[in-house]
C-alpha cells in the first residue's frame, strides 16, 4: 500500500501514507486489532489514483461495524462540516466548547458600533475581559479562510471596541475580535491576525489548541458525528437547536421528537454514552 499513488481533495497526487491512517485511527480510540482488521479490509478497495475521500468513506464504513463509537470520533470533521446549512448550530458549538472551559456566552448578540449596528455571533466573557468572535463555517472542508475574513473582523471589531459615555471618555467594551472557523486560515490570514492582535481558531490551529484538540479533550461531540442516526434525524434535532452528543444522554424525548423509532432509541444512547460518557 505505500506504493500507492492517491489522489488529495486538491488534485496533488501523492503516496499513500499506510502511517497516517493508522494514527487518525488511533486517535479516534481504535486498538491495534481494530486498526489491522481495518487495513486488511481496506486493502482489497484501493487502487492507483483512488481520491482522498473514498478511502475515508472505506475505512468509516469498515470502522463502522468494528466499532461504532470510534467510528463517530474518526468522522468528527465530516460531522463539524455538518453543522449547517445556518450558522447557529456552529455558533453554539463553539460557545459550547468555550463555555466547558470556564467562559460565559452569549449568541447573536446586537451590538451598536461608533458608525453601524452589528449582530456578534458569540460574545464571550472570562477573567474581566469580554471578546467579539465571528464563527466562519465552511461545509466543504478545503474551503480556507484568507485575509479578507480577519480584516473585515477587525474593522468591526474596531467599530464595537469601546463605548463612550461621554464626549471625552470611552470604556473598553471588547478587549480582542476572534475568527473561529471549522477549516482552516491561509498563511496571510494568520500573519495579519497575528499583526492585528486578532485570535484565530481552526480545525487544527493554533497547535495544541484547535477545535479538534477542544472536542477531544473535553469529549464534545456534534451529534452530526453519530453513526446511529440518519441525516434526517440529525437535521430535525439540529432544527431544535440540539448539537452536542451529551444533549442526548438519558433524554429518549428529543430522540423521539425527532423520529428516531423506539427499537432504534436504544442503539443510539448506547452510541452516545460511550462517545461522551456518562
Amino acid at each position: 500500500m505505500e506504493q500507492l499513488v492517491i489522489t488529495k481533495a486538491s488534485g496533488e497526487h501523492v503516496l499513500f501514507s499506510v502511517g497516517k491512517l493508522k494514527l487518525s485511527l488511533r486517535k479516534s480510540g481504535a486498538s491495534d486489532e481494530v486498526i489491522q482488521e481495518v487495513l486488511r479490509l481496506l486493502e482489497p478497495k484501493l487502487y492507483e489514483g483512488i481520491p482522498t475521500k473514498k478511502i475515508y468513506k472505506h475505512a468509516f464504513a469498515i470502522l463502522k461495524k468494528l466499532s461504532k463509537s470510534t467510528a463517530a470520533r474518526y468522522s468528527l470533521k465530516q460531522g463539524v462540516m455538518q453543522l449547517g446549512p445556518s450558522g447557529f448550530p456552529f455558533e453554539k458549538f463553539v460557545a459550547e466548547l468555550l463555555n466547558v472551559q470556564g467562559y460565559t456566552t452569549e449568541i447573536g448578540v446586537f451590538i451598536d458600533g461608533q458608525c453601524v449596528r452589528h449582530e456578534i455571533d458569540v460574545v464571550a466573557s472570562k477573567d474581566g475581559k469580554r471578546y467579539m468572535i465571528e464563527c466562519k463555517y465552511h461545509n466543504l472542508h478545503h474551503n480556507k479562510s484568507d485575509v479578507k475574513i480577519p480584516m473585515y473582523i477587525q474593522s468591526r471589531f474596531k467599530d464595537v471596541e469601546k463605548v463612550w459615555p461621554s464626549e471625552h471618555e470611552f470604556e473598553i467594551r471588547f478587549h480582542q475580535g476572534w475568527v473561529v472557523t471549522n477549516t482552516r486560515f491561509t498563511e496571510d490570514a494568520i500573519r495579519y491576525a497575528s499583526c492585528a492582535n486578532l485570535h484565530l481558531v481552526g480545525w487544527d490551529f493554533p497547535h495544541k489548541g484547535g477545535i479538534k484538540d477542544m472536542v477531544d479533550s473535553f469529549a464534545l461531540y456534534p451529534l452530526t458525528c453519530l453513526t446511529t442516526l440518519s441525516h434526517t434525524e440529525k437535521q430535525h434535532l439540529l432544527d431544535m437547536r440540539v448539537v452536542l452528543c451529551k444533549e442526548l444522554l438519558h433524554n429518549e424525548a428529543l430522540l423521539h421528537k425527532a423520529g428516531v423509532r423506539d427499537k432504534r432509541i436504544h442503539s443510539v444512547l448506547d452510541e452516545v454514552e460511550n462517545l461522551c460518557g456518562s
